[in-house]
């Protein structure tokens, strides 16, 4: 579990980084976003290590209704993280779209996975995306919200989303997941 633990937190660190240290990550240049990229590689690498090898404990059952409702949030989830917030018709005034988006991917999964790792992994992300948004906020709290775009982006979007909730949804079937019931 503790290469879990090093991999979310070095994803937090490599995000807030910006935001703590300003001077010095400016002080970085071009640099700095190769090493920022460089971390979160790793972060990845370790989370998926990790998790992989945690010795783990289940907190809750899978619940009949948890699939489906899961499978719905990951499309809510994938279409925020698009373009479709900022162009569409129906969340351009969100702030977050991303980090909404990555919040609700993180719930979705914790419904699905009621085990020790997943919470720590799952809900280490989860928390990372609260506090992302509220030191953002805090930092920059002037904000413009874009301006209203055309439904039709949302629909192209949402497709899009659905699109990708089956792919990466046959993605986690090849590794002897069942993200769509069975």
């Amino acid at each position: 579990m503790l290469i879990l633990i090093l991999g979310v937190t070095l994803w937090w660190a490599a995000h807030v980084f910006k935001r703590v240290a300003p001077e010095r990550r400016a002080a970085l240049g071009e640099r700095g976003a190769g090493l920022v990229a460089a971390v979160l590689g790793v972060s990845v690498l370790l989370m998926i290590i990790g998790y992989r090898m945690a010795d783990t404990a289940y907190l809750w059952p899978r619940a009949g209704w948890a699939t489906p409702v899961n499978n719905l949030l990951m499309v809510v989830s994938l279409y925020l993280v698009t373009p479709g917030p900022k162009k569409g018709a129906l969340f351009y005034r969100m702030r977050h779209p991303m980090l909404t988006g990555f919040l609700v991917w993180t719930i979705a999964h914790l419904l699905v996975n009621g085990d020790s790792a997943s919470l720590v992994l799952f809900g280490g992300l989860g928390l990372w995306a609260l506090a992302s948004m509220v030191i953002i906020n805090r930092a920059e709290p002037k904000w413009v919200p874009n301006e209203k775009g055309a439904i039709g982006k949302d629909i192209m979007f949402f497709a899009i989303a659905i699109l990708l909730t089956c792919i990466f949804g046959s993605i986690h079937a090849l590794f002897g997941l069942t993200p769509f019931g069975g």
